[in-house]
């Protein structure tokens, strides 16, 4: 069994809700009620993706991005 490792993005949306999606995997998106909730769906929707893509013959992406946190001032 391979195992991979990716990013996942959450960001609150205008509905209340939150969204949730992967850079690595173009497509592979979910959204949830809660951070939890959407976390949960976000595994669910990365294996489904894998799946899909295995199943298709297609390579498995890895993710070779980095993610950087910066915290700033801003002007007064």
């Amino acid at each position: 069994m391979n195992y991979y490792s990716y990013r996942i993005i959450i960001e609150p949306d205008e509905n209340n809700t939150f969204h949730g999606f992967v850079p690595a995997l173009p497509g592979c998106h979910t959204w949830g009620g809660s951070l939890e909730e959407t976390r949960t769906n976000m595994r669910d929707a990365i294996d489904v993706f894998l799946r899909s893509l295995k199943a298709d013959g297609e390579p498995i992406p890895e993710d070779k991005g980095v993610e950087i946190v910066e915290t700033v001032t801003a002007p007064a």
